[in-house]
């Protein structure tokens, strides 16, 4: 995945002309160019220089003799030295090959690359250029870091999560496939106690019995249990609204459903806005009231998106926004923003971006990838790769590349999917971000507003890639956003279903000095091996090479006389 194409490489470079990209750097000017030819020849010219020293201080340093003498010591050598020569070499080298596995896998770096690059790069002249400018996007992301850590790995509730029994189960019954698994269905009972029971649910044996109906595993029994509540009680709306999520096998009987929910969950809400102020018990129950009100109007809103009838889905969603803002954890800006892309209403999809997409907000990968959108939409039609490496990117294509590698480091995961690189599966009824999960989430329903904008994709396959050659090494530090969390594959398996290949980021790829230590690591036991096996095969093919080079030197002695 780190590995770029052509364009990704092309969009970067060609940033410089017109206007040089944040964070790149500007192009060199004549001095500095000069300067570093001169740093790089004279090295070559130390090197000649002391070649030709060591030339000239042949005959007082005596180099013949002495090679004459080192081979004699290594002619008198026994093959029990190199046994032991080559034994303790093996040894060494599998123990700076064991370190450096340990390293790489505890901090994501080689160690001999790490002490490389602090501190032998600056005795020859490197410099680093990590300090980060008042207004730069690092200093934004630390300001981010302490808040968003803590919820790095939070498991959140998919704002466009279908309807079990009209699309989850109608898969099932098509292709015999599971799509939700027991971690994302029990994470949803967990959510459904939470927002549709309360303390006073015995007060009611209608939500007695629904309360008992929610930690049901079996559907069936659920769905038993929601009739037996409608027995008690015609008006129970949590009891239509397990119908209308499990039972109802179309949307239109949901949406039926879900309408006599929301007569009956009106009619509880306004009767608890006249008791709240009596206990704290009458609270929770309007605070319960009150969730289910919102849940059931979101979902009428997602039913009529469904339908087609797209201008009432927004009508319902901005209605919602107005009269609940406290409710904002339930995300439903973004099902609000799919909408109007699906009406192509692109001023108020910015509007919804402008006060979403703010640094003191959680991020998500349908705020990033639709901000991307919106700037990709100016410049796409006309964007080609080959006229941008001759003349350099305008200000407009380096906002659009910009974004778009802030919405694939935010989740790398989605430019795939979008690029139909990988096969899209049911989305999950959670989804983690920044994870696969939410990659899915996301490209199942944005898909289409990609494909619509002519050039879109073709600019998104030229420039995702670039992004991984933007972020620092190692991966820990990250670039406009936190770190990206190492939790994420994990959790992913848990919520998304076994025959789905699990997309998977950052793959650490090994260093070349753990690839160099495995190497002589490997090569030493195999000398040390072979010279136990072989002692004096392999001690007359040692004295081979000194005995050359004694020869070749006795020789060109003899032409210096």
């Amino acid at each position: 995945m780190a590995d770029g194409d052509g364009l990704g490489e092309a969009a970067s470079a060609a940033a410089s002309p017109p206007a040089p990209a944040p964070g790149l750097s500007p192009s060199l000017g004549w001095r500095e160019r000069l300067r570093a030819g001169l740093a790089g020849t004279g090295a070559s010219l130390w090197f000649v220089a002391g070649l030709g020293l060591l030339y000239a201080l042949r005959v007082p340093l005596r180099l013949c003799e002495n090679l004459a003498a080192v081979t004699v010591f290594l002619n008198s050598l026994t093959p029990k030295f190199y046994v032991a020569l080559t034994g303790t070499s093996s040894l060494i080298s599998g123990l700076i090959f064991i370190f450096e596995w340990w390293y790489f896998h505890k901090h994501g770096t080689s160690f001999i690359e790490q002490v490389s690059v602090s501190h032998l790069r600056p005795l020859m002249g490197g410099t680093e250029s990590s300090i980060s400018e008042p207004g730069s996007p690092s200093r934004n992301r630390e300001s981010e870091t302490s808040r968003q850590n803590l919820s790095e790995c939070k498991v959140w509730r998919n704002p466009l999560n279908l309807f079990r029994g009209a699309e989850y189960r109608r898969y099932t019954w098509v292709t015999g496939k599971e799509p939700l698994t027991y971690y994302d269905m029990n994470l949803s009972a967990q959510d459904h106690q939470t927002f549709f029971t309360c303390d006073t649910d015995f007060l009611r044996p209608s939500d007695t019995v629904m309360q008992k109906a929610w930690r049901e595993r079996n559907p069936p029994a659920r769905i038993k249990a929601a009739y037996q509540a409608l027995e008690l009680n015609n008006d129970c709306a949590t009891a239509y609204v397990l119908l209308a999520e499990e039972e109802a096998t179309t949307i239109v009987d949901a949406e039926r459903l879900f309408k006599q929910a929301l007569k009956a969950g009106e009619t509880i809400y306004r009767r608890s806005q006249q008791c709240q102020h009596q206990s704290p018990q009458h609270e929770a129950q309007l605070r319960r009231d009150t969730n289910v009100l919102v849940y059931i109007k979101r979902r009428l809103a997602m039913c009529a998106r469904k339908l087609g009838r797209i201008r009432e889905a927004v009508k319902i969603m901005r209605d919602l926004m107005k009269e609940f803002p406290p409710l904002t954890m339930l995300n439903i800006h973004e099902n609000l923003l799919e909408s109007l892309l699906e009406l192509q209403a692109y001023a108020d999809v910015q509007a919804v971006l402008a006060k979403y997409d703010d640094i003191s907000l959680p991020k998500s990968a349908a705020i990033c990838y639709t901000a991307a959108l919106l700037k990709t939409r100016t410049v796409s039609d006309k964007f080609s790769p080959e006229t941008a490496s001759r003349r350099g990117l305008s200000t407009a294509e380096i906002n659009a590349v910009e974004a778009i590698h802030r919405a694939v480091e935010f989740n790398p995961h989605v430019p795939k999917y979008l690029l139909e690189m990988k096969s899209l599966i049911l989305p999950p009824e959670h989804i983690l971000k920044r994870g696969d999960s939410e990659a899915i989430a996301y490209a199942f329903f944005h898909l289409q507003h990609w494909k619509r904008i002519e050039g879109a994709l073709n600019l998104l396959q030229c420039t995702w890639e670039g992004t991984f050659r933007m972020i620092p090494y190692p991966l820990e530090k990250g670039h406009l956003f936190y770190p990206y969390p190492s939790c994420t594959e994990t959790a992913d398996r848990e919520l998304l279903p076994t025959f789905h290949h699990v997309s998977v980021y950052p793959k650490k790829e090994l260093p070349f000095f753990i690839n160099f230590t495995a190497g002589l690591c490997s090569s030493t036991a195999m000398i040390a091996l072979l010279t136990h096996q072989f002692p004096e095969i392999m001690g007359v093919f040692a004295n081979a090479v000194p005995g050359d080079q004694y020869l070749a030197c006795r020789s060109t002695k003899g032409r210096f006389h």
